[in-house]
């Protein structure tokens, strides 16, 4: 079969199947976080069928991590592009605080606050500096995950960055995506055992590996590279639902 004609998708379809089906797990997901603040696993004991909409919700950050990547490439301007990425994560940490303050506390950040420290291990590891200064600037990024507890925490910065060091090395980019992912929901395997039913955590597991296996064959094998049709409505569209969706859900949980 011709590949060229497995192309189907564009940025703008990749990003509004990452965001609905992200959308419908946080709608199941959510209400039970937010009624639930003090149980850690509240989210792990949704009947199975939510789980499953739950666990397909995995396909969209590794679509997101892949278009900074691809952002970084075609930007014109990066600097502007992480600034606007900035702007935005401080926006969604307003919402973030109103809905999760109680459950997660002040100390926990939104994941566009880890996309942004992605783009910047690119600009980091992109710029003339010497070796050892680009890669410490990178563990620098790192960290940052780390000590703000975002989303994702090291996992994103790492992502992202090799989707874009690995960009023309398809094999070794997949292989390096598919050991961050076993990596990803072994992590999560472990925080589960013991604590949820066999069923749920085999499901979990086993669902986050396939959702985000999923997401890595439309960005490489059904992403055509060509933008959609409105691509200005849609990079704005993208920017303000993610802070929006916040106040939509918790307004959902509360009927």
């Amino acid at each position: 079969m011709n590949k060229e004609k497995l192309k189907i998708l564009n940025r703008d379809m990749m990003k509004y199947l990452a965001i609905g089906l992200m959308f419908a797990g946080h709608l199941v997901s959510w209400p039970k976080l937010i009624a639930h603040p003090d149980d850690t696993l509240a989210a792990s004991r949704l009947p199975l069928w939510m789980l499953i909409i739950e666990e397909a919700a995995l396909f969209c950050p590794p679509v997101m991590f892949f278009f900074i990547a691809d952002g970084y490439k075609y930007s014109r301007d990066r600097k502007k592009y992480a600034l606007r990425l900035l702007v935005l994560a401080c926006v969604t940490q307003l919402f973030d605080w109103f809905v999760f303050l109680e459950r997660y506390g002040w100390r926990s950040f939104n994941v566009i606050f880890t996309l942004l420290f992605g783009l910047l291990s690119i600009m980091a590891w992109e710029s003339k500096l010497r070796c050892w200064q680009r890669t410490a600037l990178v563990i620098l990024c790192v960290a940052a995950t780390i000590l703000l507890f975002t989303d994702w925490l090291l996992f994103g910065v790492l992502f992202i960055l090799a989707l874009h060091i690995f960009r023309d090395r398809p094999k070794i980019r997949f292989i390096v995506y598919m050991s961050l992912t076993l990596m990803h929901n072994t992590i999560n395997l472990l925080a589960l055992k013991g604590n949820v039913p066999p069923l749920t955590t085999a499901l979990s597991f086993l669902g986050g590996i396939i959702a985000m296996t999923a997401a890595y064959l439309c960005m490489t094998v059904f992403y055509n590279g060509k933008k959609g049709k409105h691509p200005v409505f849609a990079k704005w569209f993208f920017y303000a639902f993610y802070p929006v969706h916040y106040i939509i859900i918790y307004l959902f949980s509360k009927i």
